[in-house]
C-alpha cells in the first residue's frame, strides 16, 4: 500500500512538471522555417534595401553560414507574412538562393508593428536622412494613435502619458525632440530635393527651411538651383522661406538669391541653363555641355597663345 502510494505520488509530480514545462514551451516564441516566397515587405517600409557593398557582404555571409538571426514577421489577413524586422536579411537570402528563412511569427496590431519595425531598423549604423525622416514620422503617428488606449492594445509604456509625442520618438535615438521634429519636416520635401539631401548635395539645415515651401515653390527653387549650379546655404534657405511666407516667392526671386556671390565663390561664373541650351542639341546632358565648353575654351586659349607669339 505505501509502495502504491509512492508510485501515485511520483507520477503526479511528473505530470505536474511536464504540464508546467509544456506551458512554458507554449509561451516561448518559436522559430519557424518559412518559405521565402511567403514573406512580404512591411507596408510603406521607410528603409531602403540597396544592392551595395554592405549587401554583398551580407549575401556572402548568408551563403557561408545561413541566416543566423531570425526575422520577425506577423501573419497577413490575405495570407503569408509581413516582415517587421529583417528586410535586408530576406533580400540577401533571395540573392543567395535560399528557399526558407528562420522567422519568429508574432500577432501584432498595426501600431505595435510600426513601433517595433522602426526601433529595430534605427539600430543600423548608416541611415539616410530620408529613411530617418519617414521612420520618425511613422513612429510619431503610431504613438499618437496608441497613447490613451487600454494597456492591452499595444506595446505602450506607462510613462508615455504626460509626454509630448516627439519626446517619446526621440527616446533611445540620441536625438532631441526638436531634432526629431526637424527630421520629420524633411518628409514635406519633393522627392528630387529629398534625394539631394541623401546625396549630400543639400545640407540638412537648409533642407529643413526649404521644407516650408509648397510643392510649386520647391520646384521653382529646384530649377533655380540647377540653373545657378549652387547649393543653398542656411541663410539663403531661411530668406527663401521668409519670402515665401510673405508671398514674394517666384523662380526669378529664387534665381536671384541662389545666384548671389558667396565669400568662397567670388570668382565663380554662373550661366543660366536656358542660355546654354540654345547652343546645344536637346539630347546633350549637362556633363556633355560642360565637356564641349571646356574643349572650345582650350581651343580658344591655344589660338590666343599663337596670336601673342607672332
Amino acid at each position: 500500500m505505501p509502495k502504491g502510494s509512492l508510485n501515485v505520488s511520483l507520477k503526479g509530480a511528473d505530470d505536474i512538471f511536464s504540464t508546467e514545462e509544456s506551458r512554458q514551451e507554449q509561451q516561448r516564441e518559436q522559430v519557424q522555417q518559412i518559405p521565402i516566397g511567403e514573406l512580404f515587405p512591411f507596408k510603406n517600409h521607410p528603409f531602403k534595401v540597396l544592392d551595395d557593398e554592405s549587401m554583398q557582404r551580407t549575401v556572402e555571409s548568408v551563403e557561408q553560414y545561413g541566416v543566423l538571426s531570425p526575422l520577425i514577421a506577423r501573419p497577413r489577413p490575405e495570407g503569408g507574412y509581413e516582415i517587421i524586422s529583417g528586410h535586408r536579411r530576406q533580400h540577401a537570402a533571395q540573392l543567395a538562393g535560399l528557399d526558407t528563412l528562420p522567422v519568429i511569427v508574432r500577432q501584432m496590431d498595426d501600431d505595435a508593428a510600426v513601433l517595433l519595425m522602426v526601433d529595430s531598423n534605427l539600430q543600423r549604423e548608416n541611415i539616410l536622412p530620408s529613411e530617418r525622416a519617414f521612420a520618425y514620422k511613422m513612429k510619431l503617428e503610431a504613438i499618437e494613435r496608441t497613447v490613451g488606449r487600454p494597456k492591452n492594445v499595444g506595446q505602450v509604456v506607462p510613462d508615455y502619458f504626460g509626454k509630448r509625442s516627439t519626446e517619446i520618438v526621440a527616446e533611445g535615438t540620441g536625438e532631441s525632440y526638436k531634432q526629431v521634429q526637424r527630421f520629420i519636416r524633411l518628409t514635406n520635401l519633393i522627392p528630387e530635393l529629398l534625394d539631394m539631401v541623401d546625396e549630400k548635395k543639400i545640407a540638412f539645415n537648409p533642407a529643413v527651411e526649404l521644407s516650408y515651401l509648397d510643392e510649386s515653390q520647391q520646384r521653382d527653387f529646384l530649377e533655380a538651383m540647377q540653373d545657378t549650379q549652387n547649393a543653398p546655404s542656411l541663410s539663403q534657405a531661411q530668406r527663401l522661406k521668409k519670402l515665401a511666407q510673405e508671398g514674394h516667392f517666384s523662380y526669378d526671386v529664387a534665381f536671384a538669391v541662389m545666384g548671389e556671390e558667396k565669400k568662397d565663390e567670388l570668382d565663380k561664373v554662373v550661366i543660366k541653363n536656358d542660355t546654354l541650351r540654345k547652343y546645344f542639341p536637346r539630347s546633350y546632358t549637362p556633363k556633355q555641355m560642360e565637356d564641349t565648353i571646356i574643349k572650345l575654351l582650350d581651343q580658344w586659349q591655344r589660338k590666343q597663345q599663337r596670336q601673342n607669339e607672332r
